[in-house]
């Protein structure tokens, strides 16, 4: 009787696991087709871009498929409104994604995300790095806090740019 019960235990939390990771990436679907948010597809157009228009680059460097932290901070800081606003008028964003799944990225897009990784001692994720347009650092903020704590350091940062 304890083995039948334990297996019936054991499929239905196999069960409800894939369940809900299938609905999480489903959420994760939705909440980006819903808010478009404009990621340079390359740091170097992100820095010339910098330059152009005279606004900092915000790398948001993640694991974006592996990362519980990153996946939070994705959905409540990059997704959201206030957040759209503030990038829109105000920043370029640049990700650094170093997924485990390495079909999310193009081997040159890992490479220069490595190299970024290496260049700014990039060890703990989410970080959001600052930089100019000549990448000179300018700010960051290393691991997951409130959401609401992001505004003043990144308005900060624009203010100072």
């Amino acid at each position: 009787m304890k083995k039948v019960f334990l297996g019936f235990t054991i499929c239905f939390f196999s069960i409800t696991n894939n369940v809900a990771q299938e609905q999480h990436v489903e959420n994760q679907k939705e909440n980006k087709e819903a808010l478009s948010i404009n990621w340079e597809p390359s740091f170097s157009d992100a820095l010339k871009k910098s330059k152009k228009e005279n606004k900092p680059v915000l790398i948001y460097f993640t694991g974006s498929d592996w990362c519980g932290p990153c996946i939070v901070l994705d959905k409540n800081l990059f997704h959201s409104e206030k957040f759209k606003a503030i990038a829109d008028n105000d920043l370029i964003l640049y990700e650094a994604d170093s997924p485990r799944n390495l079909d999310l990225v193009s081997p040159e897009q890992l490479e220069v995300n490595n190299d970024l990784k290496r260049k700014f001692n990039i060890n703990t994720f989410p970080t959001l790095v600052f930089v100019n347009h000549k990448g000179k650092m300018i700010g960051y903020k290393k691991g997951l806090i409130l959401t609401d704590y992001y505004y003043p350091f990144i308005q900060s940062v624009i203010e100072n740019y």
